[in-house]
């Protein structure tokens, strides 16, 4: 190995333990005392997605622990990206473009090909980077994975990475699962675990501590501390576990705007709606009763459109959404559901009936488009600029004479995107409603009156929030010792 920079890894008992927010938190740590640091997932699975400035395909997380290092997110960050399709198959994604779609057994035979390109990417982060905080995934401990391991131990061990391993406690259990998670360690990798932190404590810490004092009795293995429970985080999430909460219950308590958005069984990107569910009422249904008297239906992207499609027939989201737009209602679809919406959509010579609720017809190709755009929003009041990227296989065409709903300034020059008919508009340009003048925008389109009484404020900075919870950790004694930071070599 030839890097220079340290590198630290966080690993959880469970997926959704709160590896993301604790990596994050430590980036914005590490920066505020000088660090230059940079986030690192080597595999990651999850629908959410982002776009690097040169245009490469990485975790939405990832990217996000980018901003929070404040540094521009790049493909070494999380050099693999696995993105679920229908049929138990994903899109495998590295270094950023999209390479096969496998199923699970076919990926795990590739998958010892792919440990040069995980090492060689974090190696190149190391050289530029003092420090690099590593996240793993899921959990270390699911023996039956052990062989073809390329994100948690595997990492830790190849680069001598010592291991924070953190619990969620809200949920219950945590003590077993620090402690049965060590358990199935190897001896090896059992060393490599340093600390054990708590996440999502509510209430007072201290009543944690016997426990403590008997689990690092047990493991030889001290606890960090304890991060308190932030029931107003509004950070990035990174799949499907966050989104579960959203399912069957509105995200803001006060009346006003309603927005609903399609639970599409391949939804993507849902995490484009942070800001929205933020300020006023969003809920994800699968039924389509529960859009009924909503403001503004979405229909938002997909990962396989073609099977989504089929599923908005089958559920009655077709003919509700066709009774919306003569009812004049609004309507936006985002990407796949701005192509669910066209007239036709094109798989070599197959040809498939979409909703006929846009003059527009998409052609998937093999590549896939992947860059970022600034759009002037044709569609919506102000005619305002917005930033977003574009993440697709399919390219839509209007029909000649059809309004589009932006212009895009991208690499490449300008050209026109989606379309509006009525009340339904459609875009392929993911991101444009996470400033607060769009959303504005898109509200006043939506519901005029009551979004005059609406007042989108940003969100809150979700890296400082995280940080923040972080600062009551012994986290400089711990750079110190562990990693030669922060008044030690380097």
């Amino acid at each position: 190995m030839t890097g220079q920079g340290r590198v630290l890894m966080v690993q959880g008992t469970s997926s959704d333990a709160g590896k993301s927010f604790l990596v994050a938190g430590l980036l914005r740590w590490a920066r505020r005392r000088g660090i230059s640091a940079a986030p690192f997932k080597a595999q990651n699975m999850a629908l959410n997605a982002a776009v690097t400035p040169q245009g490469g395909e990485i975790g939405r997380a990832q990217a996000a622990q980018a901003e929070a290092a404040g540094i521009a997110p790049h493909v070494d960050m999380n050099p693999i990206l696995l993105k679920p399709e229908a049929g138990f198959v994903s899109q495998v994604v590295v270094l950023g473009r999209p390479t096969a779609t496998l199923s699970w057994r076919a990926y795990g035979e590739r998958k010892a090909g792919l440990r040069a390109v995980v090492l060689d990417a974090l190696e190149r982060l190391r050289a530029r980077y003092p420090l690099v905080v590593v996240e793993g995934a899921g959990s270390p401990a699911e023996i039956n994975l052990r062989d073809g391991d390329l994100v948690n131990m595997f990492v830790a061990r190849s680069v001598k990475a010592p291991v924070l391993l953190v619990a969620d406690i809200d949920r219950g259990g945590a003590f077993a699962s620090l402690f049965g998670t060590w358990a199935l360690l190897s001896e090896e990798e059992r060393a490599l675990v340093r600390a054990f932190v708590m996440n999502r404590i509510r209430g007072d810490a201290g009543l944690l501590e016997p426990g403590y004092t008997e689990l690092e009795a047990r493991t030889g293995v001290p606890v960090l501390g304890a991060v308190p429970f932030l029931a107003d985080f509004e950070g990035a999430e990174e799949d499907s576990m966050g989104l579960r909460g959203r399912r069957g219950r509105d995200r803001a308590p006060w009346p006003g705007i309603e927005i609903t958005v399609v639970d599409l069984p391949h939804l993507s990107n849902y995490d484009e709606f942070r800001l929205l569910e933020a300020r006023v009422t969003v809920r994800y249904a699968r039924n389509p009763r529960e859009g009924l008297g909503s403001d503004l239906v979405i229909l938002p992207g997909s990962k396989h459109t073609l099977s989504d499609l089929d599923w908005v027939r089958e559920t009655g989201w077709g003919e509700a959404l066709a009774a919306r737009r003569d009812r004049g209602e609004p309507i936006l679809g985002i990407c796949g559901g701005c192509q669910i919406l066209g007239e036709a959509l094109w798989e070599g010579d197959d040809r498939y009936e979409g909703l006929g609720l846009l003059p527009v017809q998409t052609r998937f190709l093999p590549d896939k488009r992947t860059t970022r755009v600034c759009a002037r929003l044709l569609g919506l009041p102000g005619h305002l600029t917005a930033e977003g990227y574009e993440i697709h296989h399919g390219r839509v065409e209007g029909r000649a004479g059809a309004a589009p709903f932006a212009e895009l300034d991208a690499a490449g020059g300008r050209r026109l995107d989606g379309a509006l008919l009525g009340s339904v508009r459609g875009t392929m340009v993911h991101g444009l409603f996470e400033a607060p003048d769009p959303a504005q925008a898109l509200l006043t389109w939506a519901a005029p009156q009551k979004a005059a009484s609406t007042d989108i404020k940003p969100l809150h900075d979700p890296h400082d929030q995280a940080a923040d919870a972080l600062e009551s950790l012994p986290l400089e004694r711990f750079f110190r010792e562990e990693l030669g930071l922060l008044g030690g070599v380097g």
